[in-house]
């Protein structure tokens, strides 16, 4: 997943529930798979996170010495910066990258 060239907003914005509801015909179901859409992409942003910060860990038993890394803040800014997970879902699903079946079908 390229989160640099995500379309999705940063801050809180309404959609039309028309507009969300139309490839499922029910707004709930709509919501159930955006949402486990959204586990699924929080899962990912965390383990590249925490690969990248992996890369600045210092392995050392004392307590007293605590370093600022200056790449550690500036990735871990990178990431507080991101539109959250429930945003990139809600994108994907308007422009149905989002593949979905029904089970009962």
């Amino acid at each position: 997943m390229d989160l640099k060239k995500t379309t999705a907003p940063v801050n809180t914005i309404t959609y039309n529930k028309t507009e969300i509801e139309t490839p499922t015909g029910n707004v709930y179901e709509a919501i159930t798979i955006m949402a486990k859409r959204a586990n699924q992409i929080n899962g990912e942003i965390k383990k590249e996170l925490i690969d990248k910060l992996d890369e600045f860990a210092t392995y050392n038993d004392s307590l007293e010495e605590v370093f600022e890394n200056k790449e550690q803040i500036e990735v871990s800014k990178y990431y507080e910066k991101l539109p959250k997970a429930h945003a990139l879902a809600v994108q994907e699903w308007l422009d149905g990258k989002i593949y979905y079946r029904d089970t009962n079908k």
